[in-house]
């Protein structure tokens, strides 16, 4: 069955939306974590779709959110020298130059090098807006990131399709008031809109006042 979803504008998420880290970013947090004695499962649980510094925050409430911030300067520092099997997520390149002729933007809790060194690894290229770690004071699940890409693009936020894979991506997406399209296994467990294991499955279609996305 084919959804057809109305938009005059597409957000993405980066890591596990365009393109696949999970390796990467899994081993670097747990190696993190081990000296800290978390559990695995909880530290997996929590990092994915936030900006690093509010992990550490989650996992380590008592900790001065000074180490945070120096230690996620850190993480993101390893994160952007280390992109060994870093790969587009199937479809990627194809929906990216599908949305060449529509307002779009990348939406992450990255910074511009990670994100930069991501996409490069995974050979996507770059909308003319991204909104990054630096361009916001509040991660995901706060909606700032969402927004602010809404209001650069001129775009009202219920017109605005957002693709993402985590939950504190999607809760975010959805305190914007934007619809969902969930990426990848997980992603259905958080009531996004429509869920799909890749970006193959994507078609878009300009209209008179937008585009529409098709999804079979």
């Amino acid at each position: 069955m084919t959804e057809t979803l109305h938009a005059r504008a597409v957000l993405l998420d980066m890591d596990g939306t365009l393109v696949d880290s999970t390796a990467v970013v899994e081993r670097l947090w747990l190696e993190w974590a081990q000296p800290h004695g978390l559990d695995p499962a909880t530290v997996l649980r929590v990092i994915h779709g936030r900006q690093g510094h509010q992990s550490m925050s989650i996992l380590l409430p008592e900790r001065d959110h000074a180490i945070n911030l120096h230690e996620n300067t850190v993480m993101l520092a390893n994160e952007s020298s280390d992109v060994a099997g870093v790969v587009e997520i199937t479809g990627a390149a194809a929906l990216l130059q599908a949305l060449l002729p529509h307002p779009h933007a990348i939406v992450t809790s990255a910074n511009v090098e990670l994100m930069t060194a991501r996409m490069g690894a995974a050979g996507l290229p770059l909308p003319a807006l991204t909104i990054t770690a630096e361009s916001v004071s509040a991660s995901k699940p706060d909606p700032e990131g969402f927004l602010r890409a809404a209001a650069e693009l001129g775009v009202d936020p219920a017109d605005c399709i957002v693709f993402e894979d985590s939950g504190a991506g999607i809760q975010a997406a959805h305190a914007a008031g934007m619809r969902v399209v969930g990426v990848g296994p997980h992603a259905h467990a958080h009531d996004p809109e429509v869920q799909v294991d890749d970006l193959t499955r994507v078609a878009v279609t300009a209209t008179d006042d937008g585009f529409t996305l098709s999804i079979d």
